[in-house]
Order: C-alpha cells, then structure tokens, then sequence
C-alpha cells in the first residue's frame, strides 16, 4: 500500500530504524533521531543495488516517486542509476573547476613568483575587483566575446585605456592557459584589441635641467617629514623606481662597501639589482641611521612601522611643494637619463643602472653587478652635479667636472 503525506508526518522515531514501503522499491528509512531518508531499492545485472533520494520533508512523497520513476527509467535502458548520479556529480565538479575565476587562480599560482610582489598584488586585486564580480562565477567555456567586452568598456566609459589593455592581457593569458590544459578551445581577449581606441602612452613629468636649481631651492623649504625627504634625495641620485626605494631595507645596504643589493622579489624584471652608493647616498643613510635603524625598513610607514612608507608619502611632498603635474618619482629616472646620455656615458652602465630589459645583444647577459665601477664613478658624478645645481643654482653639465 502507497504512502501518505499524513503517515509520513505522523511516523514517529524508534529505539531502532524502520522502514516505511511506499512500492515499487522506494521506501522511507526513519533513524532513531527522527531522519527519514528516501530509499530506492532495484537491481542491475542480476544484483541488488540501492540509492537514496535525500530526506523527507525536504524531498516530499511527489519528488521521491519522480526521482525513483527517472531511476526505473534508466534501469530500463540499461544504465545503472548510481553510476549516473557519479557522473553527473564528476560533470557538476568539472563545471565548477572550470569556471574563469578558478582558472585564472590556478595560472596566477603557478607563475606570481615570477613578478614583483607589487605587481602580483595589483594584478590579482584587479581581477578580484573588476572582472572575478561579472564572470568569475561562469564556466570559461560558456563566456561569450561580449561579456568580455562589457568588462572592457566600463574602463573605456571612464578613460582608463591602460588599465583596459593591462586586463585583456591578463584576461588572455588566462584563456591561453585554459586552452593548452584542455578546459577551453577559444581565447576572445586578442579579438577584442581592435573594439577599443590604444592606449596612447603619456610620459612621466619630469624637469630640465633648468629647473633642477628653482626646484631644489623650493624643495629645501618643505618642513615636513625629514624622512620623505631624505627619501626624495635619495630616489634623485640613485635613479632607482619609487617602490624599490619604498620598500628597501637595512639588511640590503653594505655601508661600507657602499653598495646596496635589491632582493629579485622587489625589481621590476625579477632579477637581482646592484646600486652603487655615492657618498652622498652614504651620507643621507647616516641620517637615517638614528630615526629608523631600528626598524626593517629604512622608510616605515608613518602609523604601521611593520610597513613600508605609503606610496602618496612623496607625491605629497611634491604637491605641497607646489609640483604637482611638473614632476613624478618616475620622472626623476627620465632626468637621469638624459644627463647622463648627453654626458656621453657608458649607454650599457645607464641601461644596467636603470634596470632596464637589455634590447641588443652588445649588453649581453645581464649579471646584477655588471659594469659596477663604472656605475659607482657615474653615479658619484651624478649625485656630485645634483649637489652643484642645488648649491651653485646655475651650472652648464656639460662642462661640469667628469670624472675620466
């Protein structure tokens, strides 16, 4: 005799499990703690076999016969119901390792330590922020071209071009990686180059060499934290970028030695870089000593001293300076070049200096102390310079005193 929606209410728990038979295999299994767990009993190749179908009330009496009807149905054809529950539950799995974000978590995971630790944070807080949200969630497969390019267009509707190229570009290396793992057979990303107007590069402010003296007098009137300033000193005669310069600690500088080794992690290329410190480098990390020897880095964070100096910390010193938009920590990198360009140096000493991609095979492979006493004798003609234009306020580089 079939169930009833009232019996099933009314069946109370035992001191021992009892079953309750609906027909036609299925059953109800009421536990001891009050469970009432859906059975179906069949047989396939001549054996016993049994699944079950969840708990009542959540599966009602309805449900319970659908599913147990499907399950006859497959009997029936000769597919065994267990084996295809497994392998829908194998498919449901698969879907859900598929989708775009955990794809682009596992490529992100095998190759982050190939990049800077800046920029591997900023690439994966730009996908948890601005593409993870609309696409994450979905199976790479199943991503058509204009759901790509929707995410593109909100960084078009507000100018940000680089930041839209930057994401097609990570977004298409995810599809590579899905294609060569065999989870996707189609990359939309390069596709979608040509729906958006380029990138149109802008150049970092920077300051002629007739401006370096006005800019050094206005410079020395700021009053505010001596450290962003001697930060801002060094950053001008070492030519390194603002977040090596950020993030540098005491452990990497040989005071004696005058030599500064910045950790592969840190640069840019992930190599290791060599700096040369000129004594004027050597006198602004004795003034230092006494205000932050006794953290890790030599430029904390103001409030968390666990932490680097915030990166606004010297586009502050700039604005209030009244340089804002004249000039960048970036910009001071391009000044450099160009003296030491028109005073004819060494171009492998800059290029190795700046930390630049070797383009040409006269640099030849790249070795973090290459060319170093040339860096040392150009860096200290440079610092030498900076000091002249700020104290002499007018000085023609190009008949300053160079070193042979």
């Amino acid at each position: 005799m079939s169930l009833t929606d009232l019996e099933l209410r009314r069946s109370k728990p035992k001191d021992k499990p009892y079953t309750l038979n609906d027909g036609n295999g299925l059953s109800v299994l009421v536990e001891p703690n009050g469970s009432k767990g859906w059975r179906f009993r069949y047989r396939f190749d001549g054996k016993p076999k049994m699944i079950s179908f969840g708990t009542y009330p959540t599966i009602s009496l309805n449900d319970a016969r659908q599913r147990r009807d499907e399950a006859k149905k497959l009997v029936a054809s000769g597919i065994n119901p267990s084996d295809a529950r497994k392998q829908e539950k194998r498919a449901r799995q698969e879907i859900a390792g598929n989708t775009f974000e955990g794809i682009a978590r596992e490529w992100y995971e095998k190759r982050f330590d190939r990049w800077s630790a800046s920029y591997a944070e900023e690439m994966i807080k730009t996908f948890e922020k601005d593409v993870f949200p609309y696409i994450g969630h979905r199976p790479i497969t199943d991503i058509k071209p204009m759901e790509l390019m929707a995410i593109l267009s909100r960084f078009d509707g507000r100018g940000a071009t680089e930041k839209l190229r930057k994401v097609r570009q990570r977004c298409g290396e995810v599809w590579k990686y899905a294609i060569v793992t065999g989870r996707s057979e189609y990359n939309p990303a390069p596709d979608l180059a040509s729906a958006f107007l380029p990138h149109k590069k802008e150049h970092y402010a920077l300051l002629s060499v007739a401006e370096l003296p006005e800019f050094f007098r206005t410079f020395n009137t700021y009053t505010g934290s001596m450290i962003v300033k001697l930060a801002m000193r060094l950053l001008i005669i070492t030519g390194v970028r603002p977040g090596e310069l950020r993030q540098a600690e005491w452990k990497e500088f040989d005071l004696e030695k005058q030599l500064w080794e910045i950790p592969p992690e840190r640069m840019k290329k992930r190599r290791p870089h060599c700096v040369p410190l000129s004594t004027q480098a050597i006198n602004i990390l004795e003034q230092l000593k006494p205000l932050t020897g006794h953290y890790a880095y030599v430029f904390p964070g103001r409030i968390q001293h666990i932490k680097p100096m915030s990166e606004m910390a010297m586009n502050v010193l700039v604005r209030r300076i009244g340089y804002a938009g004249r000039v960048t920590g970036h910009g001071f990198r391009h000044t450099m070049s160009t003296i030491l360009y028109e005073q004819s140096y060494n171009t492998a000493w800059i290029e190795t200096q700046l930390a630049h991609v070797d383009k040409n095979s006269i640099r030849g492979t790249y070795n973090h102390a290459q060319y170093l006493d040339g860096r040392r004798e150009m860096l200290q003609w440079y610092a030498d310079y900076m000091e002249a234009l700020e104290n002499g306020g007018n000085v023609v580089h190009g008949s300053f005193g160079k070193l042979a």
